[in-house]
């Protein structure tokens, strides 16, 4: 157990701290071979995503999921974990943020998009994203497409198309 004396909004070193702290530790996302975990956490001082290697039992940091002076929450992971989908608000509008650890990049998946949006989800392969949008004055769910040209989140040696 490691305890923390300073008083800073510089970054902590998660390395030393477990996953239950005395931080506000909340929204759990787990990929599908469960081996990830994700989760919204204000360690740092404001609302960000976090990522766990359960295995390992260490934090990963991944360079670009955060960005600077926006809120990340919702986090959903695909069956590995390459892809990291949230919300990511920027000055109080919430778009959907797509993040690929492979790239090591963020994407805004909503950008200029004109209707209020929440509850992400990525589906096991990463191909699709769903998400609640107020686009017809009412929340209704909503398919995007990432298309058929898309690195799939599978494991090793699995067929691409099922049985």
């Amino acid at each position: 157990m490691a305890l923390l004396t300073a008083c800073s909004r510089g970054q902590i070193n998660t390395a030393s701290i477990g996953l239950n702290s005395r931080f506000n530790d909340e929204q759990p996302a787990i990929s599908g071979d469960g081996r990830w975990l994700a989760f919204v956490s204000n360690r740092n001082g404001l609302s960000e995503i976090l990522f766990y290697d359960l295995q390992q039992k260490r934090f990963i940091q991944l360079p670009g999921l955060n960005r600077n002076g926006a809120i990340a929450v919702e986090p959903s992971l695909s069956y590995t974990g390459r892809y990291i989908v949230y919300l990511s608000s920027l000055q109080g509008r919430p778009d959907i943020a797509l993040y690929d650890r492979a790239t090591k990049q963020a994407e805004i998946i909503t950008q200029g998009y004109r209707s209020w949006v929440r509850n992400p989800h990525i589906s096991p392969d990463g191909r699709y994203i769903v998400f609640e949008t107020s686009r017809r004055g009412q929340w209704d769910l909503e398919v995007f497409d990432r298309g058929n040209y898309i690195e799939l989140d599978i494991p090793d040696g699995s067929p691409v198309n099922g049985p």
